[in-house]
């Protein structure tokens, strides 16, 4: 079960969520909780939802997402333990993007999909929607997405018209 904590951020939401974890699971080993964006909940929610973090029943997990653990009371970090996700390597990346432009018969040029996996930072769900955006941009037109195409989309300038800037400039 997945909650959104950004739109659900107070004491009844989590009440709910601790009366739903009484339960065991009807068809699973475990009942899983997903908070996610967890840092949102308020400070009443926190303490609501300390007690079942404490002595959880056995067959329920929790899964607390955050991008701001910082904002996460101690109380409830102390209880938790903790996985920190790093960004994905660009060329692994890379490598995604391409079997997944293959799946999708999507035809993209190698140095387009190098500037996709390189404008998302390591960011998997950021480089799949940019490659979603020029997959569709390339169903329109119905031709192979170059890396000027991506560099347009992302309103990225070319490195050659940079570096003339440059010897312009000085």
């Amino acid at each position: 079960l997945e909650m959104d904590a950004a739109s659900k951020t107070g004491i009844d939401d989590v009440r709910e969520l601790i009366e739903n974890a009484k339960y065991s699971p009807t068809s699973a080993k475990f009942k899983i909780f997903i908070i996610d964006e967890v840092h949102m909940l308020s400070k009443q929610a926190f303490n609501g939802i300390l007690k079942t973090l404490e002595e959880p029943p056995p067959r329920l997990k929790f899964i607390l997402a955050t991008t701001e653990v910082r904002k996460i009371p101690v109380t409830i970090l102390s209880r938790c333990q903790r996985f920190d996700l790093k960004r994905v390597n660009i060329d692994k990346l890379f490598l995604h993007l391409k079997e997944i432009s293959k799946k999708e018969n999507g035809t993209i040029s190698d140095s387009a999909l190098q500037l996709i996996a390189r404008a998302s930072e390591g960011s998997v769900r950021d480089a799949i929607s940019l490659l979603d955006r020029a997959l569709v941009r390339q169903s329109i037109k119905n031709k192979e997405i170059q890396d000027q195409d991506v560099r347009l989309m992302l309103g990225l300038a070319d490195r050659s018209k940079l570096i003339l800037l440059f010897k312009e400039i000085l």
